[in-house]
């Protein structure tokens, strides 16, 4: 299975115990209301079926994690810091009128200080954040989609508010 059928789920972020029993970092909303008995972790660009004994979510972002044959803490730990994938066929869907922050893609992004950014060419999710991307003076700059930084979304009009920290554009558009 490749990368580009799946949909990540988050990480393993260290050992807990002896016995091979793992901390994750969950960053997919709704993980546990899915059904699955496996997952797949990245393993240097391969993913590798792993079939689930145990996992209990904690808090929002976090579960512990038995996987069958990982049973040892050496085991658990060649699994750190991997990401976890399902397959695409278990997504869930979500209604139309649910509007996330993956969805600015397309949107013109206007910055309180420098105006009009350009259009959200992507919007890339990492573990603690999303980036969204603008050509901006031919220039591909990079800025994180928080609460610090948005300052509203016209999500009729398609534009995106934002207010950059000082000195981000000028990072980029040094030679």
């Amino acid at each position: 299975m490749k990368t580009e059928d799946c949909f990540r789920i988050g990480s393993v972020l260290k050992t807990k115990g002896l016995k091979g029993e793992m901390q994750l970092y969950v960053d997919f909303d709704g993980i546990e209301k899915i059904k699955f008995t496996s997952l797949l972790i990245d393993m240097s660009g391969k993913l590798v079926p792993y079939f689930i004994t145990s996992i209990k979510y904690l808090q929002k972002s976090q579960a512990y994690l038995f996987l069958e044959d990982v049973d040892t803490i050496e085991k658990a730990t060649m699994l750190v810091k991997k990401d976890l994938y399902l397959p695409n066929k278990l997504k869930p869907k979500r209604n139309k009128d649910e509007f996330t922050l993956k969805d600015v893609k397309g949107f013109l992004a206007v910055d309180e200080t420098h105006g009009e950014l350009g259009e959200i060419t992507e919007v890339a999710e990492y573990p603690q954040q999303l980036l969204a991307t603008v050509i901006y003076k031919n220039k591909e700059v990079l800025f994180p989609l928080n609460v610090d930084i948005i300052k509203g979304i016209d999500v009729e009009g398609g534009e995106i508010y934002v207010a950059l920290p000082d000195g981000l554009l000028d990072v980029y558009l040094e030679e």
